[in-house]
């Protein structure tokens, strides 16, 4: 990483430099110049010179002023020419790259501060020193989207999503592995979901239009503090599963908005085995085809209005009345009762998560 960033920087300062510069490592290898043809090269020469010993030095035609760590500098910049204006030129390109290095080095160092919180790998105790040591604003709110590559590409969504988020020092991209990707956002105290959800629908909509990437992205809850994040990083993971589960068409999942899905993805598998037994007659819900299920879907969504869904159904009344007639006696619920449509209506995504998770007693 320091060579790439090494050799941008003196890539921009060639053009105001009228002379070779460049970046040797403790190892006096070549790292980074203007002149391109020089990387690799080796210049033993600076080792028994003490170069890395901290003072300007001229060997070879070239100045030296070495850089980085202050007792054990890592690396030294070299100019060409031993003359009052090299010596000018190598301390100040040398104050520039430890400057650029260090800020460098620290984003890096915020990111896997960020990403050891969020996967619980630091003790809660350090978490607090740590944020200190980095300058982290441990008041802003933020809130963690964990993004899901559904289908492999041969693109780095990583990179994409980072480009998405240049703000370095309030938005966080960690990679969590194959196919998925933390995006911590730094926002508003107070933001509504809506929000959060357009942003989300932004992410896939960019992703899908331009790279053909398809992806899904569960939302946790904006927390305050940097402790909470890990809290939020859980929630988004648990929207992803639960809407895997019970509503796997979306690709914005907000935790907020899972309601009694979270719940019975909670619930042990014994506790809903156990209540479907006592809510249906034995095998009763195994025995509603599929044109039943489709036609007590459509009266959910039609709030029980017998009329509305026999429209939408494209039916007769009375057929839809003699369905659900039907229903009241394979299952010895009545639909049209709210009581009943709730137990009925709980009773399938229970039966639905059972069915995608196997029972343990």
């Amino acid at each position: 990483m320091p060579n790439r960033l090494f050799q941008g920087i003196i890539n921009q300062m060639r053009e105001a430099i009228d002379r070779v510069i460049g970046v040797v490592d403790e190892g006096g290898n070549i790292i980074a110049s203007s002149e391109l043809g020089m990387i690799g090269e080796v210049r033993k020469g600076v080792i028994a010179a003490g170069v890395f010993n901290g003072p300007l030095i001229c060997v070879d035609s070239s100045t030296y002023k070495a850089f980085g760590d202050n007792v054990h500098p890592e690396y030294a910049v070299f100019v060409e020419g031993t003359d009052e204006t090299s010596r000018h030129y190598a301390g100040l390109i040398a104050i520039s790259l430890e400057q650029i290095k260090k800020s460098n080095d620290e984003k890096f160092d915020r990111s896997n501060f960020v990403k050891n919180v969020i996967l619980d790998n630091i003790l809660p105790g350090d978490i607090y020193i740590k944020s200190r040591e980095l300058h982290f604003n441990n008041d802003a709110s933020r809130v963690v989207f964990l993004i899901r590559v559904t289908k492999p590409v041969e693109i780095s969504v990583f990179d994409i999503v980072q480009n998405f988020f240049p703000d370095k020092s309030k938005d966080f991209v960690i990679n969590i592995n194959e196919t998925d990707i933390a995006l911590i956002k730094e926002v508003r105290p107070n933001i509504d979901t809506k929000d959060l959800e357009k942003l989300a629908q932004s992410i896939c909509d960019t992703l899908s239009t331009e790279f053909y990437c398809s992806a899904i992205v569960g939302i946790g809850i904006c927390v305050t503090g940097i402790k909470e994040l890990a809290k939020s990083f859980k929630e988004a993971q648990v929207a992803l599963e639960v809407a895997k589960v019970f509503d796997n068409e979306k690709s914005i999942i907000s935790y907020e908005n899972l309601g009694i899905a979270r719940l019975i993805y909670q619930l042990p598998t014994t506790l809903c085995d156990m209540f479907l037994k006592e809510v249906f007659k034995k095998g009763s819900i195994d025995s509603l085809d599929s044109e039943t299920l489709f036609t007590i879907q459509k009266f959910f969504e039609n709030n029980l209005n017998v009329s509305e869904t026999s429209r939408k159904l494209f039916v007769h009344r009375n057929t839809l009345v003699y369905r659900l007639e039907k229903i009241k006696k394979l299952t010895g619920l009545d639909l049209r009762e709210f009581d009943d449509a709730i137990v009925f209506k709980v009773a399938l995504m229970v039966n639905k998560y059972l069915s995608s998770t196997p029972v343990k007693y």
